[in-house]
């Protein structure tokens, strides 16, 4: 799953991935709950 993110945690968009559009919107949910469930972090690299 972290392929499909930046490095700040970011959902790549899907002109970047070169999937689906529902493909996309599958992953992003599957993003959005992994990061509830904390297992993905919500920000990846927060140094200031």
């Amino acid at each position: 799953m972290s392929q499909f993110m930046t490095e700040q945690g970011k959902i790549l968009p899907k002109r970047t991935t070169k999937v689906t559009a529902g493909f996309q919107r599958q992953l992003g949910r599957a993003i959005k709950r992994a990061r509830y469930l904390a297992l993905v972090p919500y920000v990846r690299d927060h140094d200031a």
